[in-house]
């Protein structure tokens, strides 16, 4: 049997744990005798003994049934023992359980197999009543607690929109360990009677403890106090939770606490009719999608169709001779929905007031930011209308030189002079990590230093990249406004809006963070800290504010922008995305210029179909987020630990972990990888409290140089065309596996399974290859894993778009129009006159974006000048698509005439 430290989670444990109990109990029911039944009887009992541990925490099969399971055990009734065990394990796994209550014992009336809720017709599940747990936490014994369930269960109405089953555990520490472990959990009733101290002793659960809030705080609180303690925890762990506290204390007491996710206090009753509706209505509040709603009723409504869209209601498919296969295709309902009206119960994406606004509000409230927009046109458009809405003109801009091209672009239409950060290089892998924080404050000292601190606007930083490294957020932030206290921030999480849903991952999103700061800032032990850093660093240089985690000053202002895209991590279609907002300064300076920029970067004709689709997807996340991600981080757990072990596979592939992607002076923890073969599971929450860089599991980098393919080879010829396995990006050597929260267990099994036939056929292939054979194989692993070019720097923008030379931002806007003249441009071949020219002394400057996909971001820009190691580099790219070059012509370039005509007045005058 596996250990506990081979297992990533409770639940993943508790599911193989079943599992592998109704193995072992068939084989205990099949009597084989002798040692054989000794061993199957030993297995039993050790899974029994640790699933007793964890069962307490669900609703099904419950304690009592549980207790009975083990009673067949011990009374040697093995084929009742079996026939339970299989009965359990079929419920869990086809969610039978959810839809009807599973009967343990023989009964010819309940049918052995249970229906597969997968299996089911999309109408037959959504008839269906959703199904969820209540958690009471309250010590009592066997009997009261029996009392308790049966008096919530007598609440029950045929009218109810849902259904529930309540979880009872005594204690704070259980309470936590539940929500922490149970998906199924919705509601947490909290009631007078709780204690401290868990009666469990399974490490696995209680590592997460220490993880809430402080141990000792805790055991200092007086007994009255645990229930509101509880419920501020609750909020910290699963802020999507509803809390109802039961209390016998005085309204004055109550009233003065932070009660967290309490969404009403019942004062020394047994009210169980007013609990239940409340219950009930709270989870439907989640449930609520008021734009999606709004747009079923519409497509049931007989309307005349007097406007544009001849697609809409289906008429001009339906009375089509030659496309009725897109109709049969896609089926009645999209085109039913399908309209250009914004009346009859449906709305307007860009002056909303009904339901498009309630779903943008309740949006608000499951991402934890001040407002939230809708955006049916991709992150790439988002990405625009914060940059509009906020950067004038001439603004200086620091901005992540390796982020999406579309903050390049909304440069340009801003027209900011803009400062290139450069992440750190990953040579070995070719691809780029992220900014150091050394990086930026240097930038922000060096502006200061030169007198432009006021013209400095916005930083713009990519959370997580690509390749899944997440910044530490919040301390970013705190050090900057150290240095600018007014500096806005924008945080692209368009691979990032996942994390909202795990407690973990939270910590590390631009929300969570600004509402930690803005709580945090005007508290009086932050500001007793920042005075006494401020009279310690009165005369302070560069030097030492460079070395010194820097406290900002009370009166700083948080002004935090993300954006998402829902479609790539979250349910929603293609080109969904949102703009999450916390800014305290946007009533009163953001708001017009904000809705300006909506209005300009978003179509009059927004699709509804992705508007309803985003409604959903976040009724999905405040419902059953924390379960899908934690499904997708163990499913990415599942897969490291699977090549990390496979002795065969480890010969040709390395997955890379946080000690291959991130330097030791960026991980302050000091820990290398997520899974150790001989350790197991490393416990992240430390790496992602204190380090300044973590590495996103849910994505799995492969270097594939072993093989001999380079990167965008192993991708096409070999996963896409033989296997069907399709991933995007990819670099020299390596091929990234994004999980998400649809990827399955077997999704991983049989990715595992095609990465072992490939390192079965390159065996093969080796053992048969001559010796000139066997070394061209070696010298093609050697070239992508040993003779890789350096990844090149921002080199620096031409003097013709600075203002000076003393601090480095360029005008790139000026630079992109310059280029629309073909007169000021020519083309240089990279292997020709491009380095004859640079031979001569000649400073070659791009005209245009240079921007190889994947990743998708620029190695140039407009006005960037053109180094040696950025012209290797280009040589060396093995991708097939790289935008703004023309193969046939070369690089296009400014003329010197152009450059000189167009150079900066103040540097001419300086001259």
């Amino acid at each position: 049997m596996q250990s506990m430290s081979e297992y990533y989670s409770a639940i993943q444990l508790r599911s193989d744990r079943w599992s592998a109990l109704r193995e072992a109990t068939a084989s205990l029911a099949r009597r084989p005798g002798g040692k054989a039944e000794t061993t199957a009887a030993r297995k039993v009992e050790e899974l029994l003994d640790s699933l007793s541990e964890i069962e307490a925490y669900w609703a099904f099969p419950n304690m009592a049934a549980f207790d009975y399971i083990r009673r067949q055990y011990e009374h040697g009734n093995f084929d009742d023992l079996n026939y339970m065990v299989r009965k359990v394990v079929r419920a869990l796994a086809s969610g039978a359980y959810r839809r009807r209550h599973i009967l343990l014992d023989r009964d010819d009336s309940d049918a052995d197999d249970h229906e597969d809720e997968s299996m089911q017709s999309l109408e037959a599940r959504a008839l269906a009543k959703p199904y969820f747990e209540v958690l009471i936490v309250d010590q009592v014994n066997e009997h009261q607690e029996r009392w308790l369930k049966k008096s919530v269960a007598s609440m029950r109405r045929a009218e109810d929109k849902c259904i529930y089953e309540p979880v009872v555990v005594p204690s704070l520490e259980d309470a936590l360990i539940a929500i922490l472990f149970n998906h199924n959990i919705q509601a947490v009733v909290v009631r007078p009677g709780l204690v401290l101290k868990s009666n469990t002793d399974l490490s696995i659960l209680k590592q997460y403890l220490g993880h809430v809030g402080g141990e000792a705080e805790l055991e200092a609180l007086p007994p009255e106090h645990l229930g509101p303690e509880l419920c501020r925890l609750i909020d910290q762990v699963r802020p999507e939770l509803d809390a109802y506290l039961v209390t016998d204390r005085s309204v004055e007491e109550i009233a003065g606490l932070d009660l967290g996710v309490c969404r009403r206090v019942f004062y020394n009753q047994e009210d169980f009719l007013e609990l239940h509706l409340n219950i009930l209505r709270g989870v439907e509040a989640r449930f609520k999608t008021p734009f999606f709603n709004a747009l079923k009723e519409y497509s049931k409504q007989p309307t005349g169709v007097f406007h544009a869209m001849p697609i809409s209601r289906g008429k001009s498919i339906s009375r089509s001779h030659w496309i009725q296969d897109m109709g049969a295709f896609y089926g009645p309902n999209i085109f039913l929905a399908e309209t250009s009206a914004t009346s009859g119960g449906l709305d307007s994406l860009l002056e909303p007031h009904g339901p498009i606004k309630e779903a943008q509000e309740l949006a608000s409230r499951a991402f934890g930011s001040k407002q939230t927009f809708f955006a049916t046109n991709g992150t790439s458009t988002c990405n625009k209308i914060v940059v509009q809405a906020l950067v004038r003109p001439d603004d200086i801009v620091l901005v992540d030189r390796d982020c999406h091209k579309s903050h390049h672009y909304g440069m340009v239409l801003a027209g900011a002079n803009v400062v290139y950060l450069d992440s750190y290089p990953l040579d070995e892998y070719s691809m780029y990590g992220a900014v150091p924080l050394h990086e930026i404050k240097h930038r922000l000292l060096e502006l200061k230093a030169a007198g432009k601190l006021d013209r400095v606007r916005m930083l713009l930083l990519t959370n997580c990249t690509f390749d899944g490294l997440v910044y530490n957020v919040e301390r970013v932030m705190e050090e900057c406004l150290a240095i600018k206290p007014d500096l806005i921030f924008l945080w692209d999480e368009a691979w990032f809006a996942f994390a909202r849903f795990n407690p973990t991952y939270r910590q590390r999103t631009g929300m969570n963070a600004a509402n930690n700061l803005r709580k945090r800032l005007k508290s009086e032990p932050h500001i007793k800290a920042y005075e006494k850093q401020q009279a310690k660093l009165k005369d302070a240089d560069d030097d030492v504010l460079l070395k010194t985690r820097l406290i900002p000053s009370p009166d700083a202002r948080v002004r935090v922008y993300t954006t998402q895209s829902t479609h790539k991590t979250l349910t929603s279609l293609r080109q969904g995305s949102m703009i999450h907002v916390n800014d305290q300064d946007f009533k009163g300076e953001v708001e017009q210029s904000f809705h300006e920029a909506y209005m300009t970067h978003t179509s009059t004709s927004p699709n509804y179909q992705i508007i309803a689709s985003l409604d959903v997807g976040r009724r999905q996340v405040e419902l059953e987020g924390f379960e899908f991600v934690q499904r997708q981080v163990e499913a990415a757990m599942a897969m490291r630990r699977a090549i990390s072990t496979h002795p065969l596979l480890r010969k040709y592939f390395k997955v890379l972990a946080a000690g291959d992607m991130i330097p030791e002076r960026h991980r302050e923890s000091g820990v290398e990888s997520y899974y150790d073969p001989e350790q197991g599971f490393t416990d992240m929450w430390e790496c992602w409290e204190k380090d300044e860089f973590v590495l996103d599991p849910t994505r799995v980098t492969l270097a594939v140089g072993g093989t001999g393919w380079d990167g965008d080879t192993f991708k096409t010829q070999i996963l896409m065309d033989k296997y069907g396995i399709q991933i995007n990006k990819t670099s020299r050597n390596s091929v990234l596996f994004m999980t998400n929260i649809g990827t399955t267990r077997s999704s991983v099994a049989y990715l595992i399974e095609v990465l072992v036939e490939i390192a079965k056929g390159l065996d093969d292939l080796l053992d048969d290859a001559s010796k000139m054979e066997k070394l061209g194989f070696e010298r093609r692993v050697k070239n992508l894993m040993e003779d890789l070019p350096p990844l090149p720097d921002f080199s620096r923008f031409h003097d013709a778009f600075r203002t000076d030379n003393i601090t480095p931002e360029g005008d790139i806007r000026s630079a992109f129009f310059l280029s629309y003249d073909e007169n000021n441009c020519d083309y240089l071949a990279l292997d020709g006159s491009i380095k004859d020219a640079m031979a001569s002394g000649q400073e070659v400057v791009s005209a245009s974006f240079i921007i190889p996909y994947p990743p998708g971001f620029p190695i140039l820009v407009p006005g960037q000048v053109v180094s040696h190691e950025i012209l290797d580099f280009m040589r060396a790219l093995d991708v097939d698509e790289i935008h703004g070059y023309r193969p046939d012509l070369g690089l296009r370039v400014f003329t010197q005439e152009a450059l000189k005509a167009h150079a900066s007045p103040k540097l001419k005058a300086a001259e």
